[in-house]
């Protein structure tokens, strides 16, 4: 039966009151034959009594309003999915607290499917105009892509991911001087600053690569608007020309220092791996999986996935676990090619792991080997959970996804790139709540993190 929290705090106060008061008519009669004994006594009791009333009042009332601030904050800012809110068990010690905020979180649930509802059915004809445009740029013979006035990607087609793919993975939010030389490239964005008109340039691809001629345009934004010859970019008839495009980076810039940044200013590059073993010094990577996320949004169509040869068998117990087998790795990339692939794909990121320490030691082990220093800012999404939920809750990525109303589907999990994708979601989910708190510049989150150092290794 549940009653008043008022009730039960005035109750526990009598209590300790009556035992106090028992302590001290107890200690006043042993102090009548042995003071010694009844100062130890006394002590002892007293000792006894305060650690039973802490107990008590941590059980009863800390431990649940802690956990009912948990779920209060993820459903504030969840998405659909997380399941209904449930009173936890010793929420029947705060009276009225649990049920009160199970029917504010009903009304609040309810009001964001009408929400949801009403978005949808206005973003219902953008999606479709979306697709429309998608297409006619597919049919145009050219490659396109707009960039801000700092020279980073903000959009880009199918035609242009083709182009750029022959050289580097495309990203949004990366500089274009990455995937071009950059000295002609300057030179054709100088040439439209200085004059305020377009140009016609010819690009070398880095390492190397195929050389493209480009017509620069300047934009009312500031921005730069590029344009390939498609012809000459080897694009398969059949493949898929999504269009990719984050208008919001037009106006942002990166002059602020990392640590002012705001969280979703951010890109991130949230990255599992899969090993032989445990033991970083001696056992090898296997798998590389990774999503980009900007603005708080998992990008698609920007993955990286590769299987890596380790040059040795891979233990029964590991395959195991992620059913990764020789056969399956034999005659893919060795570490030493597959990771500056993957360093490709990060740069110019923060990267994010679930339990960071483990899968950067893998990568930092093989420093030698690949010639890579892995010196990107880290976020650890173990961390970030305890921030939020507090160190007494279980931080796996089962049970984190499991609380932010994530599945992960069964042939996925223990996978690079599925574990991966389930950590970058739950990474999404719980920006909004460290905003929330306060916590919305980098340098503020890693002052939170280095508070949690006895949970796990901050690797920044």
């Amino acid at each position: 039966m549940r009653g008043s929290l008022r009730i039960r705090l005035i109750a526990a106060s009598l209590l300790a009151l009556l035992a106090s008061l028992s302590v001290g008519f107890f200690a006043l009669g042993m102090a009548r034959s042995d003071p010694g004994a009844a100062m130890a006594t006394g002590g002892f009791l007293f000792l006894g009594i305060f650690a039973g009333f802490w107990f008590y009042l941590d059980q009863a009332l800390a431990r649940p309003v802690d956990k009912i601030a948990s779920e209060l904050r993820i459903r504030a800012h969840a998405e659909t999915g997380v399941p209904a809110f449930v009173p936890s068990r010793g929420a029947e010690h705060l009276g009225d607290l649990g049920p009160a905020a199970a029917s504010v979180l009903s009304a609040l649930e309810a009001a964001r499917t009408a929400r949801d509802e009403a978005v949808s059915a206005a973003t219902r004809h953008l999606d479709e105009e979306r697709v429309r445009l998608t297409a006619l740029l597919s049919e145009i013979p050219v490659a396109t892509i707009l960039l801000n006035r700092d020279g980073l990607i903000v959009l880009y087609d199918g035609q242009a991911a083709e182009v750029l793919a022959q050289i580097g993975t495309p990203r949004l939010h990366a500089a274009l001087s990455e995937y071009f030389d950059e000295e002609s490239l300057r030179a054709a964005l100088d040439r439209i600053h200085k004059t305020g008109l377009g140009t016609t340039a010819t690009l070398q691809g880095r390492r190397g690569a195929v050389t493209f001629t480009a017509t620069l345009k300047p934009m009312a934004e500031g921005g730069t608007l590029m344009i390939i010859d498609s012809e000459i970019s080897r694009i398969a008839p059949d493949a898929d020309r999504p269009l990719v495009y984050d208008f919001a980076l037009l106006g942002q810039r990166r002059d602020a220092a990392l640590e002012d940044r705001r969280l979703s200013d951010l890109t991130f590059c949230v990255f599992d791996l899969e090993t032989t073993g445990l033991l970083p010094h001696r056992d090898e990577i296997i798998q590389i999986g990774a999503v980009r996320v900007i603005g708080g949004r998992i990008v698609p169509g920007e993955a990286f996935e590769t299987l890596v040869d380790p040059g040795r068998p891979i233990p029964d117990a590991s395959s195991r676990v992620h059913h990764i087998t020789d056969a399956m790795v034999r005659g893919h990339p060795s570490i030493s090619s597959a990771a500056p692939r993957f360093y490709d794909f990060a740069t110019g990121s923060a990267l994010v792991a679930h339990n960071a320490p483990f899968d950067l030691a893998f990568l930092r082990a093989k420093r030698a080997e690949t010639e890579l220093n892995w010196t990107h800012p880290v976020v650890d999404t173990v961390l970030v959970s305890a921030i939020l939920f507090g160190t007494t809750e279980t931080h796996t990525l089962d049970a984190v996804c499991q609380r932010l109303g994530i599945e992960i589907a069964p042939h996925l999990r223990h996978t690079a790139l599925g574990d991966a994708h389930a950590t970058a979601e739950a990474l999404c989910r719980m920006l909004p709540m460290l905003e929330g708190r306060g916590i919305d510049t980098f340098g503020a989150l890693l002052a939170e993190t280095r508070k949690h150092g006895r949970l796990i290794e901050d690797m920044n």
